[in-house]
């Protein structure tokens, strides 16, 4: 996945302007981000505080590592089932 060039400092701050009353449009211009970015941004992290988001962020990665470690698992453990059943 590739990584944002926003911090969740920085994505908080974005949606922060935006519930201050400034329009969707003229934020996402002073960023230099689409609308549809935003939108993205706010269906994802709307109501979180930075901490909130860090956690978020953290918690993702953990369970990427995770699923990698389970694939890989499952791939051996598919392997020694196939070597156990077959007849020498």
């Amino acid at each position: 996945m590739r990584k944002s060039k926003f911090s969740e400092v920085q994505i908080a701050a974005i949606l922060k302007e935006a519930e201050a009353g400034m329009a969707v449009a003229e934020v996402a211009r002073k960023h230099g981000i689409s609308a549809a970015t935003f939108y993205q941004w706010r269906s994802k992290y709307g109501g979180m505080e930075v901490s909130d988001l860090q956690r978020m962020r953290e918690l993702e990665q953990e369970n990427a590592r995770l699923k990698r470690l389970y694939a890989d698992l499952s791939l051996d453990h598919s392997i020694l089932k196939e070597l156990l059943t077959k007849k020498f």
